[in-house]
């Protein structure tokens, strides 16, 4: 199993964590499974947020608990031997579905004030973005390359980024830059996703022509 590489796995709170998940009988399929359910629950969260800003933060929280069953789901399956033979598509496709469903849920909060992209139509754009640059990696993965993870706005950046833009929005309500944050976030997530994926198209291009394969 292809992991991104996280410094996080090495907290001792982690590890604990995913020992206790581990004993509890849980599987790392279950996990990527419970990650989508945060994520579900953003277009939710996002949609109410107009009317109580509290839905900002709760779609900031819902966001980080998706990424720490991102971080679970493959500690419990490495580090505790709980691997299966379908695990990549668990690890793989239940991420893509997490992606839409957080960026077009954060839109969902955005007053559009005459944008020439539209929040959701931009949220579409981004989402659609960050889907290919993941399908460019395993593309490239099953072409014989490794694994890239590079960015910028790969999934840590721009879950990062969302995060960050959703705290800030809870404390901006009412004033005249209300939702204007998470407006440009989607764009910087959009305008990195694409420069992504020429990145990653080139070095994994680079890599098929001069035979680095694994």
């Amino acid at each position: 199993m292809d992991r991104r590489p996280l410094k996080t796995r090495g907290a001792s709170w982690a590890k604990n964590l995913a020992a206790s998940l581990a004993q509890l009988g849980l599987t790392p399929n279950l996990i990527s499974l419970l990650s989508v359910v945060f994520a579900f629950l953003v277009l939710f969260a996002g949609s109410l947020a107009k009317s109580n800003p509290s839905y900002f933060l709760i779609c900031a929280g819902l966001i980080q608990l998706r990424l720490l069953c991102n971080l679970l789901d493959g500690m419990v399956a490495v580090e505790h031997g709980k691997s299966s033979a379908n695990g990549e598509l668990f690890n793989d496709v239940p991420d893509r579905f997490a992606d839409i469903f957080i960026i077009v849920g954060a839109s969902f909060s955005i007053v559009d004030d005459g944008y020439v992209i539209s929040p959701l139509n931009l949220a579409w754009i981004a989402s659609s973005l960050a889907v290919i640059t993941a399908y460019i990696r395993v593309l490239g993965k099953s072409l014989g390359t490794s694994s890239y993870f590079i960015g910028p706005m790969a999934k840590q950046h721009r879950m990062f980024l969302l995060t960050l833009a959703l705290i800030i929005e809870f404390f901006l309500i009412g004033s005249s830059f209300s939702t204007k944050i998470l407006y440009i976030a989607l764009v910087i997530i959009a305008t990195g996703s694409l420069v992504t994926t020429f990145r990653r198209l080139r070095i994994i291009s680079s890599d098929l022509l001069k035979g680095n394969l694994k």
